[in-house]
């Protein structure tokens, strides 16, 4: 039988797939990978759009204990940062001292329940003032996830430089891509994603239901 593996993939409209036709995101499509690998993880899509890093830690621990019970092997994906670095009014939605507190405190949560985790940077969007914001803030994240001994997949440079991603973002709302993009987004991160993974060692073993 397969091992009784759950995922919780947390975050916001990029996590989510927003923009994509097939509903499938870089989430779904990482899901379909982990499959043809032999693994089964039952995946939870838990992006909600336009949520901050902060709005984000205030749900997502109720959320995701519903999904993870005691005696499962649970992870959780962590990918949020673009809402944080939207200006609004005179700044940021959110200073970036308080995203990077935000990230760590998930971090120290999810290590006091024994999830695994593994983070994603946020990706670019059109506008290069907002991308120079949520580049810094990719290096603090980065930090952070090293501290933690956490997985931190550094997408952000690569996507901005990637013809395709930008293309399907400007021809779109000015953030997300359509499918093609989703594609670009989840090759990036899935030899981390089959590298976290294979920290269960075999994808097979005893499940009850």
């Amino acid at each position: 039988m397969l091992r009784d593996l759950r995922i919780c993939c947390v975050g916001d409209s990029f996590v989510a797939g927003v923009g994509d036709p097939r509903c499938l995101g870089w989430v779904g499509r990482l899901g379909a990978s982990a499959h043809a690998d032999g693994f089964a993880p039952t995946l939870y899509n838990l992006g909600v759009r336009r949520q901050t890093s902060v709005e984000i830690a205030e749900r997502w621990l109720g959320e995701c204990d519903q999904r993870l019970p005691s005696g499962t092997d649970a992870g959780v994906v962590l990918s949020f940062g673009v809402n944080d670095t939207s200006w609004e009014g005179d700044g940021p939605r959110v200073d970036p001292a308080r995203s990077a507190e935000s990230l760590a405190r998930m971090l120290r949560q999810a290590a006091a329940r024994g999830w695994r985790v593994l983070a994603v940077a946020p990706p670019p969007v059109a506008d290069q003032d907002h991308n120079a914001r949520s580049a810094a803030l990719d290096e603090r994240f980065a930090e952070i996830c090293a501290s933690a001994a956490v997985p931190y997949v550094r997408i952000h440079h690569a996507l901005r430089e990637n013809p395709a991603w930008m293309r399907e973002v400007r021809a779109g709302d000015g953030a997300h891509p359509g499918e093609g993009g989703y594609d670009v987004l989840a090759e990036l991160v899935e030899p981390r994603w089959r590298e976290w993974l294979s920290g269960w060692n075999s994808p097979e073993s005893v499940s009850d239901v």
